[in-house]
C-alpha cells in the first residue's frame, strides 16, 4: 500500500519583461516560417487565382448538366411525369366508359323492374313466350361451313 502524497510542483513564472522578450524572439521565427510557406504556396495560389473564372464556369456547367439530367430522367423527372400523365388520361377515359356502361345497365335494370313492355319483350325474345292465339316460329341454327376434304386450296 502506497501512502505517498504527491505535492504539485510550483512553477515560477518569469517576470513580464522576460515573457515579452521570449515572445518577440519566437515571433521572428514564426514570421520566417510563414514567409517560407507563403513563398512555396505563392505559385499555386497565383495559378488557382488566374483559373478561378474557368473553375467557376466549369463548376456551374457541371451543376447545370446534373440538374438537367435529374429533372429529365430523375425519379420524378419529366419522362416519368409524362408517362404518369398519359396513364392518368387513359384511366380517366376507362372510368368514363365504365361509368356510361354502368348507367346503361342501371337503366336496363330499372326498365326490367318497372316497364311492362320491356318485360314482355324480354320474355318473348329469351323464353319464346307468345300470347294466346300467336304462333312462334324459331329458325334452326345455321350449320357450320363444311371443311374441304383436300387442303390443296390452302397451299
Amino acid at each position: 500500500m502506497d501512502l505517498r502524497i504527491e505535492v504539485p510542483k510550483i512553477r515560477v513564472l518569469p517576470p513580464p519583461e522576460d515573457r515579452l522578450r521570449s515572445l518577440t524572439q519566437g515571433a521572428d521565427q514564426a514570421e520566417a516560417w510563414a514567409a517560407k510557406i507563403r513563398a512555396k504556396a505563392e505559385p499555386t495560389i497565383e495559378k488557382v487565382y488566374s483559373l478561378r473564372t474557368r473553375l467557376a464556369t466549369g463548376a456551374v456547367a457541371i451543376l447545370a448538366v446534373w440538374m438537367f439530367v435529374h429533372v429529365t430522367f430523375g425519379a420524378n423527372g419529366m419522362v416519368v411525369y409524362r408517362t404518369k400523365k398519359a396513364e392518368y388520361t387513359d384511366l380517366q377515359k376507362q372510368i368514363s366508359q365504365l361509368q356510361k356502361e354502368n348507367d346503361q345497365y342501371s337503366e336496363q335494370i330499372s326498365e326490367l323492374k318497372s316497364d311492362p313492355k320491356r318485360i314482355e319483350k324480354e320474355a318473348r325474345e329469351q323464353f319464346h313466350y307468345a300470347r294466346p292465339g300467336e304462333v312462334v316460329y324459331v329458325s334452326p341454327d345455321p350449320a357450320p361451313p363444311a371443311q374441304p376434304a383436300v387442303n390443296s386450296a390452302s397451299k
